[in-house]
């Protein structure tokens, strides 16, 4: 059954995805990043007696907490909403699969959002063993969500032995789980040291304090950066071959692999050389532009993750357009039409001539109809088959400019042999009739072939 399709102009309903999820881990790292740090931070100051360096962390206190608390929860949100809307069934899966898993994740994030508030609330007001163990509570808690919300995001790109056994644990310990752990838990440091030194930057006066500050986060920060680049190395190493031949099949993402290596070492490069050998060099300026490229980096990182498990949005699992892999010879001998709930309501309500005594779709009946009345039938189709990855005239990887001066022969091979065309594309999923019904529709959207280059007749 096809759930009904989410239409999102121009930019795609994945691309919306990409758009929330990547805002959500700039904040989501810190909150494991920063939490360990205040923790470790908090340990420190009481037990040295320092207290500007206590008073600085309450007010870093703050900050963290309106940012992921506060932010980090609303585009948590917005994460369900858009994948629930976007890939229903993709999103349906990971549910069942992973009901455990989230319902221990859920544990975790009341007991991070509980910790954090009476971390900062009761400032002041508990002991200092009572008010570090709380700390503690939250940076630990923090990173155990870290690593369940991995195990799963990993497994959409790995299953390991899940297709065999169908384990939970074959799952979540899938070959991606460690290296996407590792590389995460050193992008959540990275992250934090670079939030810390923003808002020092900002709101601290005190130069000493300021240069305590570099000095205790660049370490953090310079670890992170070398646990992002063995977890990065070791993530290239346990892909799928399908998703590596992805990654070398893209220019895009080979560029953005490049991007991803240099910009962790200029990172890497500015801590050492600035904050960590030169305290004195936390300006609002460097910090911005530290903090820029430390984004840059964890969202390049985060794009070339979810590109990569095409033609699958949960690798081996799930098609990237909402079709399990054991259906399509279903679809392809009865029809893809008559295969989903919405589709065949469509053709029940518009063309109820094409359907026969038995109630079954008759495509040759639609064969038949005006080329108009194709082309509607076309378009329902792109909507349910092809909507998930391409806009339809200009947008996201839309077709009708990828098909610019394409013959209706060439559009109906391509079809026909989709996969095979494009390895990281998933087969066609209908009947040779829906095909053509499919091509009507692309050739009323392509645009003209380019003037101005040459072009055999």
């Amino acid at each position: 059954m096809h759930y009904p399709w989410w239409y999102v102009p121009f930019l795609t309903s994945p691309m919306l995805i990409a758009g929330v999820s990547v805002f959500h881990v700039f904040v989501s790292m810190y909150a494991v990043g920063g939490g360990l740090f205040l923790a470790a931070e908090t340990q420190y100051a009481y037990k040295t007696g320092n207290r500007a360096y206590l008073s600085y962390l309450k007010d870093h206190a703050w900050f963290f907490i309106l940012i992921t608390a506060v932010y980090g929860s609303i585009t948590g949100v917005g994460i369900w909403w858009t994948i629930g809307l976007a890939s229903p069934l993709a999103t349906e899966a990971l549910i069942h699969i992973f009901v455990f898993g989230w319902a221990m994740e859920y544990v975790f994030f009341v007991l991070e959002i509980a910790s954090a508030f009476i971390f900062y609330y009761y400032w002041d007001r508990l002991s200092s063993k009572t008010h570090q163990t709380i700390g503690w509570i939250y940076g630990i808690s923090a990173w155990i969500s870290l690593v369940l919300i991995t195990g799963i995001t990993a497994f959409m790109l790995h299953p390991g032995n899940w297709p065999a056994d169908q384990s939970f644990w074959s799952a979540f310990l899938n070959p991606q789980f460690l290296p996407q752990t590792i590389a995460r838990t050193g992008g959540s440091l990275l992250l934090a040291s670079l939030y810390v030194y923003m808002h020092a930057a900002f709101r601290l006066k005190d130069k000493s304090l300021q240069g305590l500050i570099s000095t205790r986060s660049t370490k953090p920060g310079l670890l992170g950066a070398i646990l992002v680049t063995v977890g990065g190395l070791w993530w290239f190493a346990a892909l799928p071959e399908s998703a590596k031949a992805a990654l070398a099949a893209a220019s895009v993402l080979n560029v953005l692999m490049v991007l991803i290596f240099l910009l962790t070492i200029v990172v890497f490069i500015m801590l050492y050389l600035g904050p960590f050998r030169n305290p004195g060099w936390i300006t609002p300026g460097f910090a911005i532009l530290l903090f820029t490229f430390g984004l840059a980096a964890t969202g390049t990182g985060e794009f070339i993750r979810e590109a990569v498990r095409k033609p699958f949005v949960v690798y081996d699992v799930v098609l990237s357009n909402q079709i399990l892999p054991s259906e399509i010879p279903s679809l392809k001998k009865n029809g893809y039409l008559e295969g989903g709930v919405w589709t065949k309501a469509f053709i029940a309500s518009y063309y109820p001539s094409a359907l026969n005594p038995e109630g079954q779709i008759n495509e040759a009946e639609l064969l038949n109809l005006p080329q108009s009345e194709r082309i509607k039938i076309g378009e329902v189709l792109f909507q349910y088959h092809c909507n998930d990855c391409h806009a339809a005239g200009d947008g996201y990887s839309a077709v009708g400019q990828v098909t610019r001066g394409w013959t209706p022969e060439m559009t109906l091979t391509l079809l026909r042999h989709l996969d095979q065309a494009h390895f990281f594309m998933p087969p066609f999923a209908g009947t040779d009739e829906e095909a053509m019904l499919l091509t009507d529709y692309i050739q009323s959207i392509a645009k003209p072939f380019p003037q101005g280059l040459p072009r055999e007749n």
